[in-house]
């Protein structure tokens, strides 16, 4: 098995997503920044947020020994369990931070944190509880497990539990990140940056199954509007598509368009990777513990992942309503030289019902593009008066995985039938699995 040894500065989405999967052993490398913050940490004097105070409206009420009562109050959540590889991530994503330094917790805490993912330990997060201010609720629940006072989601073979006795003083310090945000957007990123890579060899199929030209994919076109996704989509598909003479003059926007559109996407993912791992490899922590003292900050805020990802879910709709026009363009006799709805025999329905499923699951992505940077919170007695979302902007964009699959995989399977001659009618239900199974290799979502 590959290493994945993590240093708080070169962490990615594909790593996270690696690790979030089993697929990597994680190792804690040099801890050199964490120490120093550790070792400054315990030389603060005066009042230090978290430390000797309470949080929240509670910042200026001096508190001795609370920080364990802080977990517990705070080790709270609602809904379903996250997944096992959702929490993996969590932890991989809140190590790598710890290691760059800022946090002033115990360092000896690094290597159980590493064990805990290799040997499967999984804190029991909840879905529900965080707004884009930090996962407060995942990282005290996680925090409680390290003491032995919640347990461990415990992996198939019997093995001890990672437990460390983590300072009061190092309660807040531990909790003040927003790991399990960035573990679900570095998933999101990584999955749709599959699928999107894979979105364009079965764009192909369907230009070569509906006779569309390649002239707007030339070289000439791109370079008169140098975007480079757009580049990068019409290179791609020039490779994979060799027509003949062009069937028209112009082709419906979903061929002509695509490497515009599609192109945008990726432009819009490229921002969005660039952001979640800015932050992976960052010190969000407040208050930061640098040089010798303590910055009392906002670098926790979520507003630049928020606002990454609300343009990539409505990026996402875009080229989704491409690959529903395609379909819909495969089902046309003018394109494809057969029968209505790619069927056998006049009066047959074909693959009718495939536009159905794919319009059902692109009213699911629509859904899931609401912007959520258009709203806010004010909590903790208005001491807090701000929220970005980003936990909700990571969370949906995961949740378009799906909906994105089944529309590739209409269009997929559509194609592949005009291409490969029509059938009697019969279920399209294995269609449809076989092909999100060809979408989804080699990665596991």
């Amino acid at each position: 098995m590959d290493r994945l040894t993590l240093d708080g500065t070169g962490l990615s989405c594909a790593g996270v997503h690696a690790a979030a999967h089993g697929r990597v052993e994680v190792v804690a490398g040099p801890a050199g920044r964490a120490r120093a913050a550790w070792a400054t940490a315990r030389e603060l004097t005066g009042p230090v947020y978290g430390r000797g105070t309470g949080v929240g409206a509670n910042k200026d009420v001096a508190v001795e020994h609370g920080g364990h009562d802080l977990l517990r109050s705070h080790a709270c959540g609602a809904g379903p369990p996250v997944p096992p590889e959702r929490a993996r991530a969590m932890l991989t994503v809140r190590l790598n931070q710890l290691l760059a330094g800022g946090a002033g917790v115990d360092p000896e805490v690094l290597p159980v944190l590493a064990y805990a993912i290799n040997a499967g330990f999984t804190p029991p997060v909840r879905t529900y509880g965080a707004i884009g201010t930090g996962d407060l609720t995942a990282l005290a629940t996680t925090a409680l497990c390290l003491l032995g006072e919640l347990p461990w989601h415990t992996p198939p073979s019997p093995s001890q539990a990672p437990l460390f006795p983590l300072a009061p003083e190092d309660a807040l310090p531990f909790i003040s990140s927003g790991a399990a945000t960035l573990a679900d957007a570095a998933i999101a990123c990584h999955r749709l940056r599959e699928l999107l890579d894979a979105a364009v060899g079965v764009a192909a199929l369907s230009f070569t199954a509906a006779g569309a030209s390649a002239e707007p994919l030339a070289a000439a076109v791109q370079e008169a509007r140098p975007h480079p996704g757009q580049a990068a989509v019409a290179e791609r598909l020039r490779a994979l598509h060799a027509p003949g003479p062009p069937a028209r003059v112009q082709d419906p926007y979903g061929f002509r368009a695509f490497a515009q559109v599609h192109g945008a996407v990726l432009d819009v993912l490229g921002r969005a990777e660039q952001t979640v791992e800015t932050d992976l490899n960052a010190a969000t922590e407040n208050p930061l513990i640098s040089g010798s003292l303590a910055w009392h900050n906002g670098n926790f805020h979520s507003a630049p992942v928020a606002l990454a990802f609300d343009a990539l879910r409505a990026a996402l709709v875009q080229t989704a309503q491409l690959g529903t026009a395609r379909l819909a363009t495969l089902m046309d006799p003018a394109h494809t030289g057969g029968l209505p709805f790619l069927a056998d025999r006049p009066g047959a329905s074909g693959a009718m019902i495939l536009e159905y499923v794919a319009q059902d699951a692109l009213a699911e992505l629509r859904h899931l593009a609401t912007p959520v940077t258009t709203g806010t919170a004010v909590i903790s007695l208005g001491t807090e008066d701000h929220a970005g979302f980003a936990t909700q902007a990571a969370r949906q964009a995961l949740r378009c995985v799906e909906p994105y699959e089944i529309v590739l995989a209409c269009e997929r399977v559509a194609a592949t039938r005009a291409l490969d001659g029509p059938t009697p009618d019969r279920p399209l239900t294995r269609d449809l699995d076989a092909a999100l199974s060809a979408l989804r290799t080699p990665s596991t979502s």
